[in-house]
């Protein structure tokens, strides 16, 4: 798992500080049972000597679904993919090439399975009610859903937006209405459950070219740009607003845009999200120009790669700058140009991350040189806090209300790492003191003389203290 340094933190930082000097107690934060990451600082009052650290997902060496095989053309970074417990295997859709005189991208919904999420079948094409031109996001509400003939939901890009189909089992499709729900003036659009909010979320590109809604002034910017609008039913959609802006960064500099954001799946109270970055003004291998790329009628072959996005209420997003899935700077190989992520789910103790993978350009030789790859890690190590061996890593979380009767904590420990409990004041708790662990393990059970049920609905804290260790977040049961 190759790593990402983002920042370094050398002096503690301290959040909430009065206006006489001293430390103020914010509203402490409930927490529910489950998993609880420290991909950002939403957690943290105070860290020193820690390195915030973005972990790229290990990749698998060749695709799981190589583009350009016929009969069926597979070439479109859009899919989902599902688990199916009651029939024990893997279920994935996605787009293929499909002929068209008219040609306006029209392209087949097809479908294979997996028993491991790994080896696929040669996917076939499904029978559509009608035409569909990109994009096929597909939920399952499950074997308890009220109306069995829509369990299965799919979201794709039709008639200058999003339009939803149902299905009662994942094969035959018919739409829930006759109208495109989102109207949006570019063709990436997908469809998501949020299970946190009961609700789902569309995220939808805009850019100032192109048709879209007249209620929504066009976007003044020649870049796409991503917006996400919810829904309680599917038909009626809150007006959307944007998400991301290129924000010029240093590593971000040039004509950066967004190729959507797909992929979301939550992890305790969080959202995590795939964040498609463009990058159509650079060439894939060093000194070449874009012909020497295959690209013979833009400035550029173009490159792309996958950032890590998420959200606390499921509306205001943040997103990091470094990539997640960077591409492969070695040429030849199957993702050289893109890496574009667009699909997690989790299996067993590990996290499937399945992306798009472009050989040498944005548009370059589009039906027969992008291909669908695997990324793997272990559950919830997008982000970890590290510490070398010379500095005692420090970090202290905010006031927290925990209802829980246990804890574990997922880290990768070479050296030493403890944990004890504190009151919102920062003093240890009586029965709650330091707790060793180490070794290589996404759930170290931590156990304290009493258990952490008889501290519930008090606030308090919990301390960290790490040497050549990666601290990732921690686990409420």
């Amino acid at each position: 798992m190759k790593k990402i340094i983002v920042l370094t933190l050398v002096l503690s930082l301290i959040s909430g500080i009065g206006v006489m000097g001293q430390k103020s107690i914010a509203n402490p934060l409930k927490l529910n049972n489950g998993p609880h990451l420290f991909i950002d600082d939403y957690l943290i009052a105070e860290q020193s000597f820690l390195n915030r650290v973005v972990n790229n997902p290990e990749k698998l060496e060749k695709p799981v679904l190589a583009g350009g095989e016929k009969p069926v053309q597979v070439f479109l970074p859009y899919l989902s993919v599902l688990h199916d417990p009651q029939a024990g295997k893997y279920r994935l859709w996605t787009g293929a090439l499909k002929e068209s005189k008219e040609k306006k991208n029209y392209c087949h919904i097809v479908y294979t399975e997996s028993l491991d999420g790994i080896h696929w079948g040669r996917p076939e094409i499904l029978k559509e009610p009608q035409k569909v031109q990109l994009n096929c996001k597909v939920i399952d509400r499950g074997i308890d859903f009220s109306d069995k003939q829509k369990r299965y939901v799919m979201g794709v890009y039709l008639f200058k937006g999003l339009r939803i189909f149902t299905s009662p089992d994942g094969f035959a499709w018919s739409p829930l209405s006759d109208e495109t729900v989102i109207l949006h003036s570019l063709d990436i659009n997908s469809l998501h459950w949020d299970p946190i909010r009961n609700q789902y979320i569309a995220i939808v590109s805009r850019w100032k070219k192109g048709f879209g809604d007249p209620a929504y002034p066009l976007v003044d910017d020649t870049r796409r740009i991503p917006y996400e609008s919810v829904s309680n039913d599917l038909v009626n959609w809150e007006p959307m607003w944007q998400i991301f802006s290129p924000n010029m960064t240093p590593i971000e500099k040039g004509e950066t845009q967004f190729y959507g954001m797909s992929g979301i799946i939550a992890r305790g109270d969080l959202l995590i999200g795939l964040v498609k970055v463009l990058r159509d003004d650079l060439n894939a291998t060093y000194g070449k120009d874009a012909k020497g790329m295959g690209e013979l009628e833009r400035k550029a072959g173009g490159i792309g790669y996958t950032v890590l996005a998420w959200s606390h209420d499921g509306r205001t997003w943040e997103r990091d700058y470094e990539p997640f899935i960077p591409r492969n700077y070695m040429p030849g190989t199957f993702d050289h140009a893109m890496a574009w992520g667009d699909e997690q789910i989790i299996v067993g103790d590990e996290t499937f991350i399945y992306y798009g993978g472009y050989e040498r350009g944005h548009k370059v030789n589009r039906f027969e040189e992008r291909h669908i790859g695997l990324a793997r890690m272990p559950i919830d190590r997008y982000v970890s806090r590290d510490a070398d061996l010379i500095n005692m890593g420090t970090l202290i979380t905010k006031p927290l209300i925990i209802n829980a009767e246990s804890l574990t904590v997922n880290a990768n420990v070479k050296e030493m790492a403890r944990v004890r409990v504190l009151d919102s004041k920062h003093k240890p708790l009586h029965d709650y003191g330091w707790i060793n662990f180490s070794g290589d393990s996404i759930a170290h059970k931590i156990a304290w003389i009493k258990s952490l049920k008889n501290i519930s609905g008090k606030p308090v804290c919990l301390e960290f203290q790490l040497k050549e260790a990666q601290l990732f977040g921690f686990n409420l049961y």
